[in-house]
């Protein structure tokens, strides 16, 4: 199990207060959850957080939580943000092993939209799933799902049952994400004049 190493400390007391002072000393108050044991409140560096909340991916990636001499492999779960300014005020971590299944959002890419004769005519991609939820091992997360546009045509819809998933992978709700993107005929002149 690759993952990155964030550093973490137990957290002495909760509450609002001690939130905010913790913010000011540039840490991110957080909690860790779930396996055998209780929840763990925690405080991670804040500006390390924000690096890896910029980055794609972030809670479909397994970080080590470094708090001293353990180490606990984890994936991030939730974020709340400050309602007007955005900054991160709490994060929420799961605890995962070798052994445990896990949902998870990873992102799709569609690649070679140029060798689709549906775009090729003016048609407009319609992507429906951006990212897909699926359900893998937490030491097996794959980076993204790959879809391939090539050959389709305009009023073709590529489903998830013609994708091949990674290894272990499985859509957590293939019925409702059943339709992945469509290709969509261009809106005519004369369509365009009747609606102005």
């Amino acid at each position: 199990m690759t993952a990155v190493a964030l550093k973490a400390e137990e957290r002495e007391g909760t509450g609002t207060g001690v939130a905010r002072a913790l913010r000011r000393e540039g840490k991110l108050p957080g909690i860790v959850y779930g396996g055998q044991h209780n929840p763990q409140p925690i405080v991670v560096d804040l500006k390390a957080i924000n690096s890896e909340i910029g980055k794609t991916g972030f809670f479909s990636r397994v970080y080590t939580l470094e708090m001293g001499k353990e180490k606990l492999q984890v994936i991030a779960r939730d974020v709340q943000y400050h309602p007007v300014t955005d900054v991160a005020l709490h994060v929420d971590f799961q605890r995962v092993s070798k052994d445990s299944k896990i949902n998870v959002f990873v992102p799709v890419e569609y690649i070679n939209e140029d060798k689709s004769p549906g775009l090729k005519l003016g048609g407009m991609l319609n992507v429906i799933i951006h990212n897909l939820e699926v359900v893998c091992p937490a030491t097996d997360i794959p980076s993204k799902i790959t879809v391939d546009l090539a050959g389709s045509t305009i009023n073709h819809s590529i489903h998830l049952d013609t994708v091949k998933l990674p290894n272990g992978v499985k859509a957590a709700n293939p019925a409702r994400d059943c339709t992945l993107v469509t290709i969509v005929a261009p809106v005519s002149d004369k369509a365009e004049e009747k609606a102005s």
